[in-house]
């Protein structure tokens, strides 16, 4: 079902197969599902790296571009999307909101998670997203704002908490000032 997998779990839901690049030694947990609806592209939208361990029920969604890099490991239930139905932003495209929510145009932004990534259970990660190399996100987390390379970050919207220094060689908490 996917070229150079190393284990998939059935029942696993994939959709527009096409334009999604599995990588090498994906493996994945029971009740996944992959989707890649293309609005504008016509070549790869879902991109995965290698060596990849997806847990049970992740949906992962792209219409865009979703870039998932090397060495990525997610727990249970998260959700991964590079698109909105309507735009938010707070400019002049804003979606009306008393217009029907499944006739709103889709909207977009790539989601970029680079590589060592390891992303904790019931995580969602928001279009326009970039959780940098190295990093971890907390159980129960929103991403919706970029994540520093090396960095723990927890919350809803997810907030970095620690950042490996590598002149120590530990995790140190990232003081807020503003608390």
């Amino acid at each position: 079902m996917i070229p150079q997998a190393r284990l998939i779990r059935f029942p696993i839901e994939i959709r527009g197969r096409r334009y999604i690049n599995f990588g090498k030694n994906l493996t994945t947990g029971k009740g996944c599902r992959i989707e890649a609806y293309p609005y504008q592209r016509r070549d790869c939208i879902i991109s995965f790296g290698n060596n990849i361990e997806i847990n049970d029920y992740v949906h992962i969604t792209g219409t865009d571009k979703v870039v998932i890099g090397d060495n990525v490991l997610m727990a249970s239930k998260i959700y991964i999307s590079d698109s909105n139905h309507g735009s938010y932003k707070g400019d002049t495209n804003d979606t009306n909101p008393e217009s029907l929510a499944r006739k709103r145009k889709v909207s977009w932004s790539t989601v970029i998670i680079e590589d060592n990534v390891w992303i904790g259970e019931s995580v969602s990660v928001l279009p326009g997203v970039t959780i940098g190399r190295c990093s971890i996100i907390g159980a129960n987390s929103v991403v919706s704002h970029d994540i520093p390379p090396f960095t723990i970050a927890v919350g809803i919207p997810a907030k970095p908490v620690k950042r490996y220094d590598f002149t120590c060689g530990k995790w140190e908490r990232i003081i807020d000032k503003n608390v």
